[in-house]
């Protein structure tokens, strides 16, 4: 459903954020019957998935053999219609074992759009947040602009699914930003097209090339090698290379870093063409658009999930999600990811404490924004775990504004009859 007019607005629940946790909370919080309004400052939902050209889905799968599905619900209908659009392949492993989904990002687009007004919600894109409204530990409203101006939004409950935290921030509540050197790296990904079908893309490779390259003065190159995987049904690869330290709070930091992963690219471009057979035609078909950020500050709710809760594969009674992927930390701008696997290559719960806002009392967490360590995170910032995380947000979101409360036996069984897995 579209906004028409957006004077005054006043809705049961109201999600910050259009990324997958976002989406998955508006659906997850219409779906319950609540009014339901989901804010996103780009123009198009999706994410990092969109914004900067993600070719996976991660966290749907765990690491076992054969591999088990653990995120169904709002995600699943996302999968159901990309794979409608002939836009989503079957799963595959990294060259680490982790099982992803490959997905177009331009269907993404669509079949978020799709998934959002058939649930009932309404959405506004090219909307930013700028403020927050509390009273007595409640958010009340918030502030919102687009270029015809200020507006006021009013609900009953909120959902901060911004990546950022940054409903949480502007209403006051607690956060935290790891030291700089503690802080995840941002990665811009590089499309490169006319590359040969007969290119070996083993990491080795991309390593042999650019230590020829770097042995010849060629640069800027952050890293030896990375992640690269070929786009179905073309001739192009995308390549997860250019990585940069960043403050993804901060536009100047962010204007640097876009500005040196650029250089970057065409570095890289410079030297796979020199000295990887198979790129000797290749060329840049797309970087970004914006560089991918994994980290910023954190929220602070009820339960905090620890790293050992991840890899020990923990269990929670109020359980309301479920996460698989490894703890997959960029913290080296020049290395590959370091890995902290869970249990027997299963899954970990998420608990309903994790998603509730530890200072006020109608606000819950989704996808980024859900309360974890700096080990935890890395694990639980996937996509496939951030649609799990907003579905549950939503749900809560929705109940507390209905009813004034949220308890975890009704979340489930809400979440269980919207077909999560939990």
């Amino acid at each position: 459903m579209r906004v028409t007019e957006k004077k005054p607005l006043v809705y049961d629940v109201v999600v910050v954020g259009g990324g997958s946790a976002g989406v998955a909370a508006a659906v997850g919080a219409a779906s319950c019957g609540a009014k339901t309004l989901l804010l996103e400052r780009n123009p198009f939902l999706g994410g990092q998935a969109t914004n900067c050209s993600i070719p996976t889905y991660d966290g749907f799968f765990t690491r076992a053999e054969p591999y088990q599905q653990v995120v169904g619900g709002v995600g699943q209908q996302v999968i159901d219609k990309l794979s409608k659009m002939k836009a989503c392949q079957p799963p595959l492993r990294s060259p680490w074992g982790n099982v992803m989904l490959p997905v177009n990002n331009e269907a993404v687009k669509v079949a978020l759009d799709a998934c959002v007004e058939e649930s009932g919600a309404a959405f506004l894109l090219h909307t930013r947040v700028i403020g927050a409204s509390v009273s007595d530990g409640r958010i009340t409203a918030l502030e919102c602009i687009d270029d015809s101006g200020k507006f006021t939004v009013e609900a009953d409950a909120f959902i901060d699914a911004s990546g950022e935290c940054n409903l949480v921030a502007m209403a006051g509540g607690e956060t935290f930003t790891p030291k700089p050197d503690d802080m995840q790296v941002g990665t811009l990904l590089i499309r490169f097209g006319g590359v040969s079908a007969a290119a070996d893309l083993r990491p080795q490779c991309f390593k042999d090339a650019i230590t020829k390259a770097k042995a010849q003065g060629l640069g800027p190159f952050s890293k030896d090698s990375g992640f690269v995987m070929r786009v179905p049904g073309s001739q192009d690869v995308i390549a997860i290379l250019a990585n940069e330290r960043v403050n993804g709070l901060d536009s100047a930091s962010l204007t640097a870093a876009e500005i040196g992963a650029r250089k970057q690219s065409r570095a890289y471009l410079d030297a796979l063409q020199k000295f990887l057979p198979g790129f000797e035609q290749a060329y840049i078909n797309q970087t970004g658009p914006q560089i991918g950020i994994r980290e910023t500050r954190h929220a602070t709710g009820e339960y905090v999930i620890t790293g050992d809760d991840v890899v020990q594969a923990r269990r929670h009674e109020d359980a309301v999600a479920r996460g698989c992927w490894p703890a997959e930390r960029h913290s080296d701008a020049g290395a590959l990811a370091s890995y902290q696997w869970v249990l027997n290559d299963s899954y970990y719960d998420i608990p309903l404490r994790a998603l509730k806002n530890a200072s006020l009392n109608n606000l819950w967490g989704a996808g980024r924004a859900v309360s974890c360590d700096l080990v935890a995170f890395a694990s639980l910032r996937v996509m496939g775990t951030a649609f799990a995380t907003g579905h549950a947000a939503g749900v809560a979101a929705a109940l507390h504004a209905k009813t004034g409360c949220a308890e975890p036996t009704q979340v489930r069984h809400e979440l269980l009859q919207q077909g999560a897995m939990i």
